[in-house]
């Protein structure tokens, strides 16, 4: 209530009986009779006098593919509701990705549950000047609820005790957008069952103590992406160019405001196509200046602001991270560029706060693909030539150590040769104990691996980009990632050409050669080899050229030329011992005894098709013509004998000098085929020992070829016995580790179908 009031007489001390009393101004409330007041009493009435409905939240822009995180804010205010309490939740993620619009349309969608009102406030903690003072909050939330400024009280306490009072018995919305810290929210927390969402970038884990509901926002799925392009435009475009359209939103990369900031500039532009867009976009260090509109739309721009709160040492981390050649890392890059690990794990955990990195499977760390940009385009005006050039060092000497080490685990016996790091001490991952763990760090790795051995040529290390192919060497051999294979060895072939290094030539010819060999391209491989011989010849080295020996015999088989491949194994196998390298002689009569084996495999797949076109009868039987064809039958017979009998000599051979130079994995090969060739033999129960002695050796080396191998080895002897339960087993597990290993284990794979289709027909097993 307010009023301008004179009093009636009172008495006047000093002036006998007579009295006077006079209020002058305006008057809040009761009034109280003090001889003569002028100016505003302000005596703070009951806060249901001075109720006033506040509807402040701002308007609504359409949310696209956000169903499922609105459907979780809901059902977190209905427990609340229901729990008889009030409902906080906060909107977190990167700046841009459409937090206030999310908690708009959820709380828009609340007016007629809370008609009490709706208030919302700026927290400021991207503002230039500093996030709001809670204090000043307060006053402009108690003033939109009717109280007059002269009552709002001075201190921060007494406006919280006020606004909670005021909001004990009202259900009331509020929005407090873009908050710096759970500090700065408290204090702004009604009371009773109000409805309260918080926006920032940061993910405030301090409001989960106060019942908080955390939910993170990631950038948009690409249909979703499209669809809110095809919103922003409105004109077709979308429909008319969909790949186009696509190829936009993921140079986007999903970031609601980057989708709407490249939609405008095209629908300010009505006869512009979407691939000029994309073309524009196509160059990563041009794309953060194209998607800005206006001065004050832009993506760089809202990534500034996140930038602009973070320490120094997180913010130089942030900088240097954006010289990572990959999309994710685990924590040991960070301890790479930092000075501790405690420094970096602290700068980890803000940048994560601040929304700039999110997590990845396995406690890895990933950006946004336009944070990633803008991290490289503040190393570059932040960081100096020389100080970038330190980082990047430090970033591939740390994997290519880390990838060493990997190797001596794997493969104890592969020649590894000696690595040049630079002058700062280099940090080595924890790349497991074993062979397996080894194996999956560096699988897991993989791509950085990969980013790091493009880049190295033109970074100005062109020996980290040969040594680190040589270093994947067991991965590509284990686990068959043929494309990276190639592609790694072709780096660090022209890597050495660069140098000028025929060692490390030599070394990418064989290593690449079998790679593509392995790929199905034993011309090329074939020409490598040839050219490493050559090399090796030049600088008079004859262990290394009679290592080509092999390689070129591998090659030749795969050319479908079997006597030649023959006659260069042969050779490798006397040679090699003689120039000192007993275990790669060894691995040449392995591949004797795996090509007799396979040149027995083919008399016999002769005889089966022999047989089928026969078809004989009991009357053919008794022909001369028949009896002929006993005799060659016969005769093959013997020769599939014979090659069996050559292929369990060379196998044994090979196996027992692997074993005794500590080569389990091929040792465990070389019983592979040993127990393969005992079964071309007709001797099923020494071929059962030798496969499932192989068997768990190489199980433990996660090598699934191998393995393979051993299986459908396993599953003939089990169909060789009758045991048709037990065969269809082994064969659908070799069948499942043919299909893990892609292109190496099609033929093998359509075999084995083949052979299980067999069994199908032939029904369960009788035995």
């Amino acid at each position: 209530m307010r009023t301008t009031y004179t009093g009636r007489r009172a008495r006047v001390p000093g002036e006998g009986h007579r009295s006077h009393n006079e209020v002058r101004g305006e008057v809040y409330g009761s009034v109280v009779q003090a001889g003569s007041v002028q100016g505003g009493i302000h005596i703070g009435a009951p806060p249901a006098a001075v109720r006033q409905t506040p509807w402040q939240l701002p308007p609504l822009v359409r949310v696209v593919d956000r169903s499922s995180e609105l459907a979780a804010l809901e059902r977190h205010r209905a427990r609340a509701e229901r729990d008889g309490r009030p409902a906080l939740a906060s909107v977190s993620g990167l700046g841009g990705v459409g937090k206030t619009t999310v908690a708009l349309r959820w709380l828009h969608g609340l007016r007629g549950r809370f008609p009490a009102g709706q208030l919302h406030a700026d927290l400021g903690a991207q503002s230039p000047d500093g996030p709001e003072h809670p204090g000043e909050i307060l006053a402009r939330f108690l003033r939109a609820m009717g109280i007059p400024a002269q009552q709002v009280p001075a201190m921060l306490a007494e406006r919280t005790v006020l606004y909670r009072s005021l909001t004990a018995d009202r259900s009331l919305v509020v929005l407090l957008d873009d908050a710096a810290t759970a500090a700065q929210v408290r204090p702004l927390l009604p009371g009773g069952g109000s409805v309260v969402a918080v926006t920032s970038r940061s993910r405030l884990p301090g409001l989960i103590v106060d019942g908080c509901y955390p939910l993170h926002l990631e950038p948009l799925a690409p249909e979703a992406a499209v669809e809110l392009l095809s919103d922003t435009l409105a004109d077709g475009r979308v429909g008319d160019e969909p790949e186009d359209a696509r190829t936009l939103v993921a140079l986007c990369a999903g970031l609601p405001l980057a989708v709407r900031i490249a939609g405008a500039r095209l629908a300010a532009r009505p006869g512009r196509r979407i691939a000029t867009m994309v073309r524009s976009l196509a160059a990563e260090h041009q794309r953060l200046e194209a998607l800005a509109i206006d001065g004050d739309h832009s993506v760089r721009a809202a990534l500034d602001l996140s930038y602009r709160t973070l320490p120094p040492p997180a913010a130089r981390l942030y900088r240097l991270l954006g010289l990572h050649p990959g999309r994710e890392f685990d924590a040991s890059v960070a301890s790479v560029l930092l000075t501790t690990e405690a420094d970096a794990a602290r700068a980890l955990d803000i940048l994560h706060e601040a929304s700039l990195l999110v997590d990845a499977p396995g406690e890895r760390n990933r950006f946004h693909d336009l944070v990633r940009l803008h991290a490289a385009a503040r190393a570059r005006e932040e960081e100096s030539p020389v100080e970038r050039a330190e980082a990047v060092r430090r970033i591939a000497d740390h994997y290519l150590a880390s990838a060493t080490r990997a190797e001596e685990i794997i493969d104890p016996q592969h020649r590894t040769m000696a690595r040049d790091y630079g002058s700062v001490p280099v940090l080595v991952a924890d790349v497991g104990a074993g062979p397996d763990a080894a194996l999956d760090w560096l699988e897991r790795e993989l791509p950085n691996l990969m980013a790091v051995v493009h880049q190295a040529r033109s970074a100005g290390l062109p020996t980290v980009c040969w040594q680190l192919a040589d270093a994947l060497w067991p991965l590509f051999l284990r686990r068959k990632f043929h494309d990276d294979w190639c592609a790694a060895h072709r780096e660090g072939l022209a890597a050495a050409r660069d140098l000028g290094d025929t060692v490390a030539e030599c070394r990418m010819l064989t290593s690449g050669g079998l790679g593509e060999l392995d790929a199905g391209h034993p011309g090329r491989a074939l020409a490598m080899f040839e050219r490493a011989a050559e090399l090796f010849l030049g600088r008079g080295d004859l262990l290394g050229h009679a290592r080509t020996l092999n390689y070129r015999g591998l090659a030749l088989r795969g050319l479908g030329r079997p006597d030649e491949a023959a006659g260069y194994f042969a050779r490798a196998a006397t040679e090699l011992p003689d120039h000192g390298d007993r275990r790669a002689g060894a691995l040449a009569r392995l591949n004797l005894a795996d090509l007799a084996l396979t040149i027995e495999q083919a008399g016999q797949t002769e005889q089966t098709d022999e047989a089928r076109q026969t078809g004989e009868t009991e009357e053919a039987r008794q022909t001369g013509e028949a009896r002929e064809a006993r005799q060659a039958r016969e005769a093959r017979e013997a020769r599939k004998i014979m090659w069996a009998e050559e292929a369990i000599r060379h196998a044994g051979a090979a196996r027992t000098t692997l074993l005794d130079v500590g080569d389990t994995y091929n040792a465990a090969r070389a019983a592979t085929l040993l127990g393969r060739a005992q079964l071309a033999a007709n001797r099923p129960g020494q071929a059962a020992e030798l496969l499932s002695s192989a068997l768990a050796t190489l199980r433990g080396m996660t090598a699934n070829y191998e393995t393979a191998r051993a299986v459908e080895g396993l599953a003939e002897v089990s169909e060789r016995r009758g045991q048709t339960d037990l065969a269809r087993t082994h064969y659908q597990e070799a069948l499942d580790l043919y299909g893990s290993v892609g292109r190496s284990g099609y033929d093998e794979a359509e075999a084995v179908r083949s052979r299980l289709r067999r069994l199908e027909r032939g029904g369960p097993d009788g035995s």
